[in-house]
């Protein structure tokens, strides 16, 4: 049974950074250029379009909570899908990505 995405807003966002969930990582799934354009500070770069996303993904710890975000939302969103479909149960996707902020 496929669980839906669990959104979070901009605004639950910014009251997570100021008292974070234990163990939250900050997962940024858009290219390179993107993330050194602006990014959240201390966010992990995982680039959804790499061929290597899928190695990575599955390499990460399954017990923390992931703020899953890109530009507007909706790589984000697919990176959160397949993440639960890996048995992540903490995964949030960040609504309107990182221009909502």
């Amino acid at each position: 049974m496929n669980k839906s995405i669990q959104n979070i807003s901009p605004a639950t966002l910014l009251s997570w950074l100021q008292n974070p969930p234990p163990e939250l990582v900050l997962l940024d799934v858009r290219t390179q250029t993107e993330f050194e354009q602006q990014h959240l500070k201390g966010a992990v770069l995982i680039d959804i379009k790499s061929p290597d996303f899928v190695e990575e993904i599955e390499e990460l710890d399954r017990d923390k909570t992931y703020l899953v975000y890109c530009r507007i939302g909706i790589r984000s969103a697919n990176a959160c899908a397949y993440m639960q479909q890996l048995g992540f149960d903490n995964c949030y996707n960040l609504m309107g990505g990182i221009e909502a902020i």
